[in-house]
């Protein structure tokens, strides 16, 4: 009777000991890093336009003035189109952005961002889809009187905006790298 009174008092000892007042804060789900090289520049010349673009993606033509730049490790791709200006710079501009603004019944938000090079004759926006729509990105630059350039952003999987999101946002740093170094020719 003894021995099973001192176990019962230790017991409850340490249960009084052990407890505190803190509160009790579940350990947060663990969420997979996603981290992609930072690629060398490669350039892609063209009759019309030449920019700079990530070495590990690869860029081939596909089709008449239009061009896509694979990243096969993501599953993704950058699809290129390139159209002169015929008396039409309001309709191409229009068509752009009426094609990023399709994605707005799937999108939680478009994030429009104005790009503006006065110095390199390169003006433009950039539409950062954000949900699950199908194209996470697209953006359209013009020389306003001779060129004009859209792209766009795919993946070759369903859209789910949280599993692709570091890659899109990889991607879409490439997008601006793009603009920015892209160059029109006469």
């Amino acid at each position: 009777m003894k021995l099973s009174s001192l176990v019962g008092f230790l017991i409850l000892f340490i249960l009084v000991v052990s407890c505190k007042d803190e509160p009790v804060i579940p350990k947060p789900k663990a969420k997979m890093r996603l981290e992609y090289p930072q690629g060398k520049l490669a350039d892609l010349e063209t009759e019309n336009f030449s920019f700079k673009y990530n070495q590990l993606a690869t860029a081939e033509p596909n089709g008449d003035r239009a061009y896509t730049i694979s990243y096969p490790d993501m599953k993704g791709a950058i699809f290129l189109s390139y159209k002169k200006i015929e008396g039409n710079l309001s309709q191409l501009i229009n068509d752009s952005k009426r094609l990023s603004y399709e994605h707005a019944s799937k999108a939680d938000n478009i994030v429009e961002q104005p790009y503006v090079n006065p110095n390199e004759k390169i003006y433009g926006a950039l539409f950062e889809v954000q949900g699950n729509a199908a194209s996470q990105s697209q953006f359209f630059v013009t020389d306003s009187t001779e060129h004009f350039l859209t792209g766009s952003v795919y993946f070759y999987t369903k859209p789910n905006y949280d599993s692709i999101l570091p890659a899109a946002a990889y991607l879409q740093n490439d997008i601006r790298g793009i603009i920015e170094t892209l160059r029109w020719k006469k």
